[in-house]
Formats: structure tokens, C-alpha cells, sequence
């Protein structure tokens, strides 16, 4: 491969949490150099049409997002394989962490190895796919998770349906801990949750609306992390959002048990106001909690305590999105709209560059056992350039997702994608 040179660019360096001026060189689909001195020595190792001059702005890892939905097998008039790595490229991803809550459910090796396929086909990002917990999503019987990591499964997860069944959830985690594979769990205590389109409170109760109290994310986080403690699995919550559930997480990660937590854009960036005259689009799962949660889980990003942020893309198309509140499909699109939303956190102090992908790509790369997510000689070239500074109104119309669910319709954001690489090679550019 040609060697690439991105010059005079703010290098955002997540591990060292620093934003630096400098230079740096792609050879054969790695980083090879990174300088803050003068380019001149390495721009005589790069062809003149290889040489992207950044002009000051933001290279930095390519996103790791954890928890993406892509509707193939069973639904693929929501989002295929194509149009979901043409979105993630447009949004800086460059590593896809699929979820398995398709139809039917990915939880057979065969199953497994058409997503592959598939993705390599026509994804122009990398793709890593879960497999189910347990055999349909059902929570009854655990999958067989030795032949599907074999088949290539990254984690395990029954999505958004936690297991109902201890004996089962600790069978499943006593397996995995055995073959060292990692469970992602949903926090939610189901009985409570069920049905609920809201978080409970004024607001709800104002808008007549079945809600559900934070402490059932709090109550099901407990039970995951009494079952990591009993099985020594590894584990990591896929969303945390409530104020009332970071103690626990904190217990857990003090007392050395191997968790770790992301949370969504919609929950660091949105509240249980937006839902306004009964929004569709703003109806996510968990739901959208008070502001002052939003608040305390902006300062757990801030502080490590939560690990992870992710998009949690969730695409629906406009039959499910257009019913009554309590009936409409929960879920919002989010590849594209991760990177503009998160830097309204960057614009108002409360996160800066480093922080963000840390969360963003440092961790969940670290997670998952990834050699991406870092700036630093020798990592793979996943890289993305944007303008953090660039106004503009999102047009939903315009987003290369089939399906165009997002709560983002018409905002003012401030900050876009110019170009992502995989490997070294461009796959996207503004």
C-alpha cells in the first residue's frame, strides 16, 4: 500500500489525553509516524496526491460503537449491511459492534457467518458481530457460545430483553467465564420496565404516559453485578443512565470485579422534556431520564466511571415511528448524528476531545481486545478527520441510513465528519 501523510493536523491522543499540533504517516495500514516537528522528512515518503493537509483540524481515532442494529437477516428495508457502513463511514466510525437482536436472532454459527459475509461484501468499515445469550433472545437456554466465538462472536448479549432466569443468566456466564468471553447486559428489572414509554414523575403523569422508575436500571444492575460477582464473568453494561445506578457501578468496579459500562447519546444529550407533544422520534429504550441524571452521567463519562459512549443506532422505519406514543417502536438512528451530537458536550466545556474518544474509541476497543482506538506507532490506520467548529442543520432526509429515525431532525449542530479511513484507505470524504 501507498503511504498516506495527514499533515498539520490537531492529533486528539486519547491515552495520553492530549490534543497536539503534528503530523502523521499511514504505511501499509498502520501509523508508522507521529510528529510535531517539521513535515519535511516525511512528506519525501508520500506521493504528492497522498498528502492531506489537515489545516488545523482534528485527526483523531476512528469511533469502536458498541450496540449498532443492522436490520439483515429478517428486516432489511430498515437498514442493510451496505447502507449502514455507508453511514458509520460518514459518521467516523470505523469499527461497527453489531447487535444480535435481528429476525431471527443471530444465536447459530451459521447465522453468524452470513453477517460476516455480508459485511465484507459491502461494508466499507470493519464489522464485529454479537452473538445471542441465549437461544432466540428467549432467556430459556444459553446459546452455544464456544462454537459461536470460534465463528467469530465478540460478545454475547440478549439485547434488550434481560434474562428473566438467574439459573440460566448464572449457566451463561459461568460458561462464558470459562472461555473468557464477554457478556453485555441490558440493566433493566424486566417485570417493572415492561410497557414503559417513560421515565416516571411529573412529566409522565402530566402526559398520561406508562413509566418506569430509574430504580429499575439501579435493581437490575445489582442482580448483573451479584452474578459477575458469583461466576467471575466478564461484564459490560450496555447503557447506564440513571443517577441512582452509578453507586453500584462504582461498588462494582471498586471491589476489582471485571465491569465495565457505556451509556448512549441520547441519554447524554437529550431528557425526558424533549418528548414534548409526544415526539416518537425522542422515544429511546431506556427512555429518557430527568436532567439531573443527564447531568450525573455526563460527569461519570468525565470522570471513567462509565466507559463507553455508543450510538445505539436502532434504525425504524416511518409505519412503526408514526403511532401513538405509548405503541410507537423505540430506537433512533445515531451512526451519523454520534460524532455532531457529542461535540455539543465539547462546545459547552462539559467534555473535552480526549475524553470523548476515549469513550468513544479507546475504551471500547480495549474492551473488546482491539488494537484500534489509539494514536500511537504501530496502531491500525482507523482513523477520522473532522471540523469541530462547522455549523449546520441536520436534514434527516439526507442521512445515508435507509431508515431516518432520528430526534435530531432540524437541530443545530456544530461540528462534521470530513474524512474516515480504514486501514489506511479513505472511505469516506466530505
Amino acid at each position: 500500500m501507498i503511504a498516506t501523510l495527514i499533515e498539520n493536523a490537531r492529533i486528539v491522543d486519547p491515552e495520553a489525553g492530549s490534543v497536539t499540533e503534528g503530523h502523521v504517516l499511514i504505511e501499509k495500514g498502520v501509523i508508522t509516524e507521529i510528529t510535531a516537528e517539521s513535515g519535511e522528512g516525511l512528506r519525501a515518503r508520500a506521493a504528492p496526491e497522498n498528502r492531506i493537509d489537515a489545516n488545523g483540524k482534528v485527526l483523531a481515532p476512528g469511533i469502536v460503537d458498541i450496540g449498532v442494529k443492522v436490520c439483515e437477516p429478517g428486516e432489511r428495508h430498515k437498514e442493510s449491511y451496505k447502507t449502514a457502513g455507508a453511514a458509520a463511514a460518514a459518521g467516523g466510525v470505523t469499527t461497527m459492534v453489531t447487535r444480535p437482536d435481528t429476525d431471527p436472532a443471530v444465536d447459530t454459527p451459521e447465522a453468524l457467518e452470513f453477517i460476516r459475509r455480508r459485511a465484507r461484501e459491502v461494508a466499507p468499515v470493519r464489522v464485529l458481530p454479537m452473538a445471542a445469550l441465549t437461544k432466540g433472545r428467549a432467556g430459556e437456554e444459553m446459546t452455544e457460545i464456544g462454537f459461536l466465538l470460534d465463528a467469530g462472536a465478540v460478545a454475547f448479549t440478549d439485547c434488550d430483553r434481560p434474562v428473566r432466569d438467574t439459573k440460566v443468566l448464572g449457566r451463561a456466564m459461568t460458561y462464558a467465564k470459562a472461555l473468557g468471553a464477554l457478556i453485555i447486559g441490558h440493566p433493566q428489572e424486566p417485570g417493572l420496565s415492561a410497557g414503559a414509554a417513560a421515565t416516571s414523575g411529573k412529566f409522565a403523569s402530566l402526559r398520561g404516559l406508562p413509566a418506569v422508575s430509574p430504580m429499575a436500571e439501579r435493581m437490575g444492575l445489582d442482580r448483573d453485578i451479584a452474578m459477575v460477582e458469583m461466576t467471575g464473568a466478564r461484564y459490560h453494561a450496555d447503557q447506564i443512565t440513571a443517577m441512582r445506578a452509578l453507586p453500584a457501578l462504582e461498588r462494582a468496579k471498586n471491589n476489582g470485579f471485571d465491569v465495565t459500562a457505556g451509556t448512549s447519546i441520547h441519554h447524554l444529550t437529550l431528557n425526558e422534556l424533549d418528548v414534548s407533544d409526544y415526539r416518537t422520534f425522542f422515544k429511546v429504550k431506556p427512555p429518557l431520564r430527568a436532567e439531573e441524571d443527564r447531568q450525573a452521567v455526563i460527569e461519570a463519562v468525565r470522570s471513567g466511571l462509565i466507559d463507553v459512549i455508543s450510538s445505539m443506532h436502532t434504525p425504524q422505519d416511518e409505519e412503526s415511528k408514526r403511532l401513538p406514543f405509548e405503541e410507537a417502536a423505540s430506537g433512533a438512528v445515531g451512526l451519523e448524528t454520534l460524532l455532531p451530537v457529542l461535540l455539543r458536550l465539547y462546545h459547552s466545556g462539559d467534555l473535552d476531545l480526549p475524553t470523548l474518544f476515549r469513550a468513544l474509541s479507546l475504551n471500547p476497543s480495549k474492551r473488546l481486545g482491539l488494537e484500534s482506538g489509539r494514536m500511537a506507532k504501530g496502531a491500525p490506520a482507523d482513523l477520522v478527520v473532522l471540523d469541530p467548529d462547522q455549523p449546520f442543520i441536520l436534514d434527516r432526509f439526507k442521512l445515508l441510513s435507509k431508515s431516518k429515525n432520528t430526534p435530531f431532525d432540524n437541530a443545530r449542530l456544530q461540528g462534521r465528519v470530513l474524512a474516515t479511513f480504514v486501514g489506511g484507505k479513505a472511505v469516506y470524504r466530505a
